[in-house]
């Protein structure tokens, strides 16, 4: 069964704290943002063994399984803006549909240990990158197709609130 497609804007983490799962942004800065990465692994490591992972909880939310293939490619895709930004002045984000990409990458019908891996691997990307980051490159620029505008610290900002909300939405 499909998944109602999730089309809220979620930039307004940017300002307050997320009453679900409690992030704040204000705490988060790309220097921040790899021990916050290696932190999580485990514990989505921990989501993929379970014996249920690949049920859905209901008919409208995603299993554990789906949202760690989720954030499997968020990893992947923000690691892609980053370099992006540290690389091009003003650059312009190419619209991800998540919703289609579960479709088209069948996350539902996933190996949970390869998916394990991946995620582990694009982490550790991801991670390495932000580590790289300068505290002088934390202004650069990106713009999202919807024209929500991003800086290098506010890009670490929703990424992150990303892979929190989801390991809280599976109990991880």
């Amino acid at each position: 069964m499909p998944i109602v497609p999730d089309e809220k804007d979620w930039t307004w983490v940017l300002t307050r704290p997320c009453p679900e799962c409690s992030f704040d942004a204000a705490t988060v800065t790309p220097s921040t943002a790899p021990g916050s990465i290696d932190n999580m692994l485990p514990r989505w490591r921990a989501v993929l063994r379970r014996p249920d992972v690949a049920e859905r909880p209901n008919g409208h939310t995603w299993s554990a399984l789906e949202y760690a293939c989720h954030v499997r490619d968020v990893f992947s895709l923000f690691d892609q803006r980053l370099n992006l930004m540290l690389e091009s002045d003003e650059a312009r984000f190419e619209n991800w549909d998540q919703d289609q990409t579960a479709v088209d990458k069948d996350y539902a019908n996933a190996d949970p240990a390869v998916v394990s891996a991946e995620l582990t691997a694009e982490g550790k990307q991801a991670a390495e990158s932000f580590a790289r980051v300068r505290e002088s490159e934390w202004g650069r620029k990106g713009l999202r197709s919807n024209g929500s505008e991003f800086t290098v610290l506010t890009l670490a900002q929703y990424f992150l609130h990303d892979v929190v909300h989801h390991l809280h939405d599976v109990d991880g």
